[in-house]
């Protein structure tokens, strides 16, 4: 593990209906506080620390998370991750999740800002059994720019792999290269700056529950564009593209609020983070 800039290790497990920690290990530049439970359903929530306040050249995470059956939990960040300039290395992260039938996860993160001259991978592998839950979100946010450019980092990667019962069921890779590309063009950014993604998968997916979310989403009276397609396993996924990370996160916490009191009859609880 020496290799790692930071390392954390989180096993979570159902005790007589309250999610808790049978292991938690950290060292290095990833932390993780107490956890905090903020209603009466056993759900715990974990905030994720980075000491060091962003991602520097060459700097590896790794970070591990299991549920077994019945746990549910919700992980999040502290702040934005920023990620300055990487002259000589990328900065990497992976996480590695394993889902037990009957958990739950709701990995919400916030937005990636990357900076000038940014090289930036990231993968997530997500292990899951049928009737396990996953919702995923991720915001990509453009970082300020000494000429005042809209992307002037090097290259954000981003790879989603999921599998149920041991099958590649969704497989999301975005990579941003504008010295290669022009984001600002069709089939890209298309004269958007903020690019957002959330995957759901779940057994509770339904024609239906997708044609109220598309109605949810149409309220909006911003300008933005949107996507919304069904996956290969019981799940779904949106894409928006955007010029505000508030719009995106107004938009995410409809349809999440939507998705717990249609699969769970509850609402999902706030996140404050001053």
């Amino acid at each position: 593990m020496s290799e790692w800039t930071g390392f954390l290790s989180l096993a979570l497990e159902n005790r007589k209906g309250k999610t808790v920690a049978k292991r938690a290990y950290f060292q290095g530049a990833f932390k993780v506080m107490r956890p905090i439970y903020h209603d009466d359903s056993g759900q715990v929530c974990y905030y994720l620390l980075n000491p060091g306040g962003g991602y520097l050249d060459g700097d590896r995470y790794r970070m591990e998370v299991s549920l077994d059956e019945g746990a549910a939990a919700t992980l999040t960040t502290q702040s934005a991750t920023k990620v300055y300039k990487t002259p000589k290395s990328l900065a990497y992260q992976e996480t590695e999740i394993t889902l037990k039938k009957g958990s739950i996860l709701e990995y919400l993160p916030d937005p990636l800002i990357a900076y000038k001259d940014a090289h930036y991978k990231q993968k997530n592998v997500v292990v899951m059994e049928t009737g396990a839950t996953f919702l995923y979100t991720d915001i990509l946010t453009p970082g300020w720019s000494p000429d005042g450019g809209k992307f002037s980092y090097d290259t954000i990667q981003l790879m989603n792999e999921i599998y149920l019962d041991g099958k590649l069921g969704v497989y999301d890779h975005i990579k941003l290269a504008p010295e290669q590309q022009v984001l600002s063009g069709m089939g890209f950014m298309e004269g958007y700056t903020h690019l957002g993604s959330m995957i759901v998968v779940g057994e509770g997916t339904s024609n239906r529950l997708l044609d109220e979310l598309y109605e949810i989403i149409q309220t909006e009276e911003a300008d933005f564009n949107f996507g919304l397609s069904r996956l290969a396993v019981p799940g779904f996924s949106i894409r928006i593209l955007a010029n505000s990370t508030q719009l995106i996160e107004r938009i995410f916490a409809n349809c999440h609020k939507l998705i717990k009191q249609t699969w769970f009859q509850t609402t999902p609880s706030p996140l404050r983070k001053y």
